[in-house]
Order: structure tokens, then C-alpha cells, then sequence
């Protein structure tokens, strides 16, 4: 087995070979210790690339812009609203192909345009062990995934971004927001920015780690198992914002929070 030394130093010379790249930056933990690290070896030869989308929270945008001028690297948004697209707006189990195709066809055209080589994303070894069909997408691209490559986990890229002193070391996982829709519910922008709303609330109200799925007019929240009694002790504050953002009725799911829960209907 590897040691975490061993896989960070594979890491660093798979980018070394790459000579310059532009990295996938969405903000999140895997993608700041990718863009991070890439930016120590490679340095100017790195940009970063940041898609802003009614699919991702502005806050993530923001976090992306402050991080990149804070280390002075280059940085490009691109922005893309592919959840207009009407095969993306009946959101097919392949939801997440078609998303990443487009945005990562126009990374290949942006990089190509600042003589970059490559696009990397921060995938890590952990993702191949869930539905993820965007990753069919970059691999059909020939996008490469340096963190897959060096077989680092999500837990070992949180504790390589401790080391590093990066702020997102514990910071919560994130997807997109059209993944708080049921597979074949219509992905409108209003549902998007109702989730977006929905979620900041939380957010701001203390929680770490949760999603605001949405199932017609009702909102089904999940948080960690050890802040159901947080949530409960504010729940009137929560019903009666979240009433003002459009749900109907909000509820609890007493399984708690976990990654592609959507996921579900579909893979058992």
C-alpha cells in the first residue's frame, strides 16, 4: 500500500510531466488542493477555469475568484446555462454527461486558445465507486484526473490540505444543485435558485454538511445524524423561510444526510 507521502509526491510528478495545464476549479476541496499543488510546480503554466452556472451557488464563484487573486493565479469564468438546454431541463439519469460534456468541450476550446495542453479536473479515487456519469464525459474528452492517478482519497486530500494550510480542508462536499431533483422532474431556474436560497439558510444557520432535495413542493432536508436535535430546536424558522422560497411543506429525512441519495431510485 501506498503511504500518503508516496501518493503526493506521484501526484506532483504527473504534473510536472504535464509542462501547463488549466485546471477545473469549482471552489471545493478537491479542486483547490488540485489547483494548489498544480500552481507550486507548474506555476504560471496553471490557469484556472471556473464555470458560473444558475446550476452552482454564487458564493462558490466567489470563493473561486477571492482564492485565485489571494495566490495570484490566472483565472477565467466561463459562464454557461445549459440548465435552459431542454434535453438538460428534462434531466435523464445521464444529467451529469451532458453537463460536463458541454462545459468541458469549452475548456478544451479555452485552453487550446492560451496554448494550454491539457484540462485537469479534481476527481479523486473515491468518485469511481459511486453512479457518476459524467465522468464517461471526461473520459471521452481526455480530460485527465491527476488525483485518481496518484489514488488519493477524499480524506487524504483533506489531510494534505490541512498541511498546506488550505482553508477548504474541511470544508463540506458539494454537487451541483440540479442534484437535489429527482431524476425526470423538470430542472427549472426557479427551482434551482429556490434550492440555492434554501440551502444558504442553513448554511448561515450553523450547519456544515447537508442538502435541500426537492420533491414537487416539498422540501426534504438532510443534515448529519448528530444535528437533527439543532435543527428541530430552530424548525419554525426554518419552515417559515423556506415557505417564503416557494416549498409547500419541509420535512426532515430521519436517514440523514448522505452523498447521491438520489442516486437511490436508481441503483437498487
Amino acid at each position: 500500500m501506498k503511504s500518503l507521502e508516496n501518493k503526493s509526491d506521484n501526484l506532483k510528478e504527473y504534473l510536472k510531466g504535464l509542462k501547463n495545464a488549466v485546471v477545473a476549479y469549482s471552489s471545493g476541496v478537491d479542486s483547490t488542493f488540485l489547483l494548489k499543488t498544480a500552481y507550486e510546480v507548474l506555476g504560471d503554466n496553471i490557469i484556472a477555469l471556473t464555470a458560473k452556472s444558475p446550476l452552482i451557488p454564487q458564493r462558490e464563484i466567489n470563493e473561486a475568484e477571492e482564492f485565485c487573486k489571494k495566490e495570484g493565479i490566472k483565472h477565467i469564468v466561463v459562464e454557461f446555462d445549459i440548465s435552459g438546454a431542454e434535453h438538460f431541463k428534462k434531466n435523464p439519469v445521464n444529467r451529469c454527461y451532458l453537463c460536463k460534456k458541454e462545459i468541458f468541450t469549452r475548456f478544451i476550446q479555452i485552453a487550446a486558445e492560451n496554448g494550454a495542453g491539457q484540462v485537469i479536473e479534481g476527481s479523486n479515487i473515491d468518485d469511481t465507486k459511486d453512479y457518476r456519469p459524467g465522468m464517461q464525459a471526461i473520459r471521452e474528452l481526455n480530460i485527465k484526473s491527476p488525483l485518481i492517478e496518484a489514488e488519493l482519497t477524499k480524506d487524504e486530500i483533506r489531510i494534505l490540505s490541512k498541511k498546506m494550510g488550505l482553508k477548504t480542508f474541511d470544508k463540506p462536499s458539494f454537487a451541483c444543485l440540479a442534484s437535489r431533483i429527482p431524476y425526470g422532474d423538470e430542472i427549472t431556474a426557479e427551482k434551482l435558485k429556490t434550492i440555492e436560497l434554501a440551502e444558504e439558510f442553513l448554511l448561515n444557520s450553523g450547519f456544515k454538511q447537508f442538502r435541500v432535495r426537492v420533491h414537487g413542493d416539498i422540501a426534504r432536508i438532510e443534515i448529519l445524524p448528530f444535528e437533527f436535535e439543532k435543527l428541530l430546536k430552530i424548525r419554525n424558522d426554518v419552515v417559515t423561510k423556506f415557505k417564503e422560497y416557494g416549498f409547500k411543506y419541509v420535512s426532515m429525512d430521519l436517514a440523514g444526510y448522505r452523498t447521491g441519495s438520489m442516486n437511490e431510485s436508481i441503483l437498487h
